[in-house]
C-alpha cells in the first residue's frame, strides 16, 4: 500500500509540476481570455492517459505500479478539468458565449480524440 502511495504521488508531482510550467509558457505566449494553458494541457492529458492506457494494457499488463504512476499520478496531476469548469463558469460570468461554448466543445471533443489516438498509436 505504502508503495502505491509513493508511486500516485511521485507521478501525481511530475504531473503537477508539468501542468504548472505549461500553463506559465501559455499565459505568458498567448496572453488574453481564452485558457489556452489548460485547454492544451486538457488535450495533450487526454492523449497521454489514451498511450498510458495502451502502453500498459500491452507492455505491462501484470504490472499495476506502471499504471499507478502513469496514469494515476502523472495523468491525474496533470490534467485538470477541474480547472476547466472553473474557467468555463467564468468565461459564462463575463458573458463571453462564444469563448464559452469553444472552450467546452474542443475540449471534449479533442479530447475523446486525442485520447482515441493514443489509444490507436499505442497498439501499433
Amino acid at each position: 500500500m505504502i508503495k502505491n502511495i509513493v508511486l500516485a504521488g511521485l507521478g501525481g508531482a511530475i504531473g503537477s509540476v508539468a501542468r504548472y510550467l505549461s500553463q506559465k509558457w501559455f499565459s505568458g505566449h498567448y496572453p488574453g481570455s481564452f485558457p489556452w494553458g489548460t485547454f492544451t494541457v486538457n488535450i495533450t492529458g487526454c492523449f497521454l492517459i489514451g498511450l498510458f492506457w495502451g502502453i500498459t494494457f500491452k507492455s505491462f499488463a501484470s504490472n499495476e505500479h506502471w499504471k499507478l504512476f502513469l496514469m494515476t499520478g502523472i495523468c491525474g496531476g496533470y490534467t485538470t478539468f477541474s480547472a476547466y469548469s472553473l474557467e468555463s463558469m467564468a468565461l459564462l460570468k463575463e458573458q463571453k458565449l462564444g469563448l464559452f461554448f469553444s472552450y467546452i466543445a474542443g475540449s471534449v471533443l479533442l479530447g475523446l480524440l486525442a485520447t482515441y489516438a493514443g489509444m490507436k498509436i499505442s497498439r501499433l
